[in-house]
């Protein structure tokens, strides 16, 4: 079997425990003031995407890496109608994750668990 790099640990625990406490929060919001408006689905869902990409990028999916880069770019997009500051640390954060999901030992892996079918 194919060890999992570090790396790919600690991404993976980062996305689902941003996931989870983003959307816990987000809940609250919304139970507090009683109402559901448009956007509140597509911010909760965001978070449950974000657990979805951790749970599986533990098990090897190599679909979870590249949806995972998607997430982040997603919130990159996003930022361009907040602050360029928000542009810039989340491209950076995209950088850093695109860096650690694709270097060798990370290409290995999640090819490892494409050709094993496990």
């Amino acid at each position: 079997m194919n060890k999992r790099p570090l790396s790919v640990t600690i991404l993976a625990c980062i996305y689902i425990g941003v996931g989870a406490v983003g959307f816990v929060y987000h809940l609250r919001e919304i139970l507090a003031r009683h109402a559901f408006h448009n956007g509140d689905f597509l911010v909760e869902l965001t978070e449950f995407v974000a657990i979805v990409c951790g749970a599986f990028l533990l098990r090897g999916h190599n679909w979870a890496r590249w949806l995972a880069l998607a997430w982040v770019a997603f919130h990159v997009g996003i930022s361009f109608f907040d602050s360029l500051q928000k542009v810039v640390v989340h491209g950076l954060i995209l950088l850093l994750i695109a860096y650690f999901l694709f270097r060798p030992e990370a290409r290995t892996y999640f090819r490892h668990r494409e050709t094993t079918g496990a």
